[in-house]
């Protein structure tokens, strides 16, 4: 007898026996132990690891735990790697999850090329419509939708402050430009420092160990350093801090959460926010059967100015009277 024969009666004979054991549930597959609540299952998957991201994930799993779901979470970091990326997506369609949650544009699009079955709930992604995640923000269609991190008016006011308020003439940047979220924000960045009168001087890097070479780059060349929210980039925003922190250059980012490790402004938005967001939809799909491309993928709805005044200081920025009244500060 061949091998897949001895297995097929194997599997029948064990599911005779389990039948006549008298189990009182037709189906305990998926369910925690003690009691009959589904648990679900899910394919977390993040590009690089950074505070930003990370807070958008603690966002996503306390909303599915104050829907009421239980789930088990099988938690991947692409280490910044786009290949890594795909073959974390490939197994979680091998493993067939219930759900994949994708954490950034580049772990969005692999989930996306890995499955068109599995629901993707995405979060962190600047262009969902140009990453061709969703055919339109108002109807995803597919098996995806989210909450994207690109406030319309992040950047130009973001611009028009260092153009206004800085005195500066010049913009440095540094970013990825193998990272589709990052070529749109270039490309906004670019036009809004066209219409301030600014120029534009860009650095462009590969992986995270270029970050500081290609901030030293812009000595002598930009009057203030403006990181948008580029995954590799921000993985590594210790290495910017540190050129703007020995330059005396004001160092502008894209995320708040890249104040505490150094930055000095930033129009943003809290990324646990989004994150939370993106768990709501998860939780309609896992507990309400909805369709992922039934769900409009959202903006991020708030946007505050926020002030480091601790960087101030060590960056030599002079804090203005005026600033107290638009911004929030701090230490």
């Amino acid at each position: 007898m061949k091998k897949w024969q001895l297995g097929l009666t194997a599997s029948v004979l064990s599911m005779l026996l389990l039948a006549g054991c008298g189990d009182d549930s037709e189906d305990n597959a998926g369910k925690s132990s003690g009691d009959d609540k589904e648990t679900f299952q899910i394919g977390y998957t993040q590009i690089v690891e950074h505070a930003s991201l990370d807070e958008a994930g603690k966002g996503f799993k306390d909303a599915l735990k104050d829907k009421g779901v239980e789930a088990e979470y099988d938690e991947q970091s692409a280490q910044g790697d786009p290949n890594n990326a795909a073959t974390i997506a490939s197994k979680f369609t091998a493993d067939g999850v219930d759900l994949i949650f994708a954490n950034a544009t580049p772990s969005a699009q692999s989930a996306l090329n890995a499955t068109k079955d599995i629901p993707i709930i995405f979060t962190s992604v600047t262009d969902p419509v140009g990453a061709k995640l969703v055919a339109s923000m108002e109807a995803p269609g597919g098996n995806v939708t989210g909450t994207s991190d690109a406030n319309p008016d992040a950047i130009p006011n973001t611009v028009k402050f260092i153009a206004e308020e800085m005195g500066a003439k010049t913009i440095g940047t540094v970013y990825n430009a193998g990272e589709q979220n990052s070529v749109v924000q270039i490309e906004t960045m670019k036009a809004e420092a066209k219409k301030a009168g600014l120029e534009l001087v860009e650095a462009s890097v590969a992986t995270s160990a270029d970050v500081k070479q290609a901030a030293e780059s812009l000595i002598g060349k930009a009057d203030v350093i403006y990181i948008i929210t580029d995954n590799t980039v921000v993985s590594a925003l210790d290495s910017v801090v540190m050129v703007a922190n020995e330059q005396d250059i004001p160092l502008f980012v894209g995320e708040l959460d890249s104040l505490a490790n150094g930055g000095f402004a930033a129009y943003g938005f809290d990324y646990y926010d989004i994150g939370y967001r993106a768990g709501e939809m998860a939780a309609d799909i896992l507990l309400n059967g909805k369709k992922p491309g039934e769900i409009p993928a959202e903006y991020p709805d708030q946007l505050k100015l926020v002030i480091n005044k601790k960087a101030a200081e060590e960056m030599g920025i002079e804090i203005k009277p005026e600033w107290e009244k638009e911004a929030e500060f701090i230490e």
